[in-house]
């Protein structure tokens, strides 16, 4: 696991925007595409902004790129509040991905049949492989929870799915969430935490003891792949170890 601390969200988005341009370069080489699973929330909004600038663009393989989500609000796509269309709007509208390699979570269904259906998808797009995406963006919410992973839901001890329904336990909307079970066989897993009031939370995932049902966002260890956690230094003022 590396820990990489930044003095304020514009450097920690260009650091995370250059890892993008470096594992799609990687990946493409190696496998002649690149998968993605990019998070939702304020946090890597900023880097979408970047990688849609003209230094970032002119560097990544965007038809070899292939893009999910690693979890989605069961709302409609043209909903404020859908992942999706906040991608689109700062990121991949602006971009030369091909649409048909845009694989949004479409939520038209009941959330049992739109999680499975997102299964299928993953599970034929991945077939016979051990690593699964190129690049995993997760964020860290101020509960610990990350994707749609929240503390004390079922979902956090699903082993066979890739991916599950959840039913939101403070009011809101359902979500669809990739699972533990399939985040784990990333090949890089970048985590982007940014704001002190995460601090609180992002000391117990790193530092305090392992209390995985309470902060989910301690269940993910990639099995082969690397971990990388990107702070911004507001949320990272509650931290004792010594970090670069």
């Amino acid at each position: 696991m590396k820990v990489n601390i930044y003095d304020d969200l514009e450097s920690m988005s260009i650091a995370a925007a250059d890892l993008f341009v470096k594992q799609s370069q990687i990946a493409v080489l190696k496998n002649g595409r690149f998968s993605v699973a990019l998070s939702g929330g304020g946090t890597p909004e900023r880097t979408f902004e970047l990688l849609a600038q003209k230094h970032w663009i002119d560097q990544i393989p965007w038809y070899n790129t292939h893009i999910f989500w690693g979890d989605e609000r069961c709302v409609p796509i043209d909903d404020s509040r859908h992942n999706a269309l906040m991608a689109r709007r700062k990121f991949l509208n602006q971009v030369p991905v091909p649409m048909c390699q845009i694989h949004p979570v479409i939520c038209d269904k009941s959330p049992k049949k739109v999680a499975d259906q997102y299964e299928l998808l993953l599970r034929d797009f991945f077939k016979d492989q051990d690593t699964c995406f190129d690049l995993m963006l997760l964020g860290l919410g101020e509960d610990g929870h990350t994707a749609s992973l929240f503390p004390g839901t079922p979902v956090l001890s699903e082993k066979k799915r890739w991916v599950a329904e959840v039913a939101v336990p403070k009011p809101g909307v359902n979500r669809i969430t990739l699972t533990v079970s399939l985040i784990e066989r990333s090949a890089l897993t970048l985590f982007l935490v940014a704001g002190a009031e995460k601090a609180g939370a992002l000391k117990e995932v790193l530092e305090g003891s392992r209390n995985t049902s309470v902060f989910p966002a301690q269940l993910i260890s990639p099995l082969n792949g690397e971990l990388n956690w990107l702070i911004e230094k507001s949320a990272a003022t509650m931290l004792k170890k010594k970090y670069v």
